[in-house]
């Protein structure tokens, strides 16, 4: 009889453990597809989501930044009994700081906190960010206007509160429009600098003075610019006119500047850094990086050849998909018309799909994915305009 009494506590102790991994597992099934549904690509969103067992009950841990799908989670769970622990994100130790305004010409945002990271990306002067969490050291957790999240060393920021960002989202402000230049103390020949410059910094306008704009700083810090290096930012985006014409003659202005991995400013330039900032000097807002452009925009039909594309256009290069792996596209160009493409590869440089031509790229033929055409889908197929973007209008 005791011999059948323990069998039947060890059968019933193997089915209480098989039912509450079978929990488990259900629960973390639930966890993967809600992050499938609300963040499947972790570069522009967050939605770090574990499961523990504790004493019968279910805990749920990491972070997010994603109220509404924590929430939806919470209700596909609620028939079980589920402890939410979850670091909502902003943090709370930010005080309510949870913005920041890019503070010098060129932000190098890394994939981790610390300087010796990959560079995933860079933010320009004047830019709003928003700001998730921080490290003891000083390094903040970043949300830049295209969405992308990496982190940025604190001394490139001035960390101001959500009623500031709009203070200076809403101030009048000078784009400086050069690929280079420099901020100065006082428009004389010998005049100190007070910081360098690139195209697409922003700047608080405080007056103009003959032939400067008096200018200021994120943190406070005043300087002169020439007028004819910059322009105010309101007229100058209100006048963004997204054209073939356009597009060409700025990707021009960048030839010859060195690719630079996770570049955005004229002081390197990687693929898709490069799209994105000749985009955005036409009004553009495009995503980071060439596998997230890819998405966007309207598909041309270059099954028979390359006869639909117009310039302007966006070529995709990489690996076409089979059942044995998915497609990657690793590349990003913009089409010039008559087979040439520029592009940032090695430099920003213009080859060619034409086999007869001496800037013939067979490796961009062999690798040619598809081509998506922007100016026809402004305002809409995920093309945002400047003046449509949270941290600008």
């Amino acid at each position: 009889m005791k011999r059948i009494l323990e069998c039947f506590l060890l059968i019933l102790i193997f089915s209480f453990a098989i039912n509450a991994q079978s929990v488990m597992n259900n629960i973390e099934d639930q966890i993967l597809e809600v992050k499938n549904t609300f963040a499947p690509d972790k570069r522009t969103a967050i939605f770090d989501v574990h499961v523990a067992e504790d004493s019968g009950s279910y805990v749920l841990t990491g972070e997010t930044n994603l109220t509404n799908a924590l929430i939806f989670l919470m209700n596909k769970l609620s028939p079980l009994t589920i402890k939410d622990e979850v670091k909502k994100l902003p943090d709370e130790n930010l005080g309510g700081k949870n913005w920041g305004i890019i503070n010098i010409s060129v932000a190098n945002i890394r994939t981790k906190p610390e300087h010796s990271a990959e560079m995933a990306t860079q933010a320009l002067l004047g830019t709003i960010v928003k700001l998730y969490k921080k490290t003891d050291d000083g390094w903040y957790l970043v949300q830049t206007p295209d969405d992308y999240i990496s982190w940025v060393d604190g001394d490139a920021i001035e960390r101001v509160k959500k009623g500031e960002a709009d203070d200076w989202k809403n101030a009048a402000k000078i784009i400086f429009t050069p690929n280079y230049g420099s901020a100065f103390e006082n428009p004389l020949p010998k005049s100190g600098v007070v910081s360098d410059l690139v195209f697409g910094n922003l700047l608080k306008l405080s007056k103009t003075e003959d032939d400067f704009y008096l200018v200021e700083f994120p943190d406070g810090r005043t300087a002169k610019i020439k007028k004819s290096e910059a322009e105010l930012f309101s007229d100058w985006a209100k006048n963004r006119q997204c054209t073939e014409e356009n597009i060409i003659s700025t990707a021009k202005k960048f030839m010859g500047i060195p690719y630079l991995w996770g570049g955005t400013s004229a002081k390197g330039l990687d693929c898709s850094g490069f799209t994105k900032t000749v985009y955005f000097a036409n009004g553009i807002v495009l995503p980071r990086d060439a596998s997230q452009q890819v998405f966007i925009g309207e598909t041309i039909d270059t099954e028979n050849g390359f006869s639909n594309l117009q310039p302007g256009d966006l070529l995709f290069f990489g690996f076409s998909g089979s059942a044995n792996r998915k497609e990657r596209i690793t590349h990003v160009a913009i089409y010039l018309g008559d087979s040439e493409f520029i592009h940032a590869s090695g430099r920003v440089r213009i080859n060619s799909f034409d086999k007869s031509k001496t800037n013939f790229s067979k490796h961009r033929l062999t690798t040619f994915i598809r081509a998506k055409r922007i100016v026809s889908s402004i305002g809409k197929n995920g093309v945002e305009l400047i003046e449509s973007n949270q941290y600008y209008k």
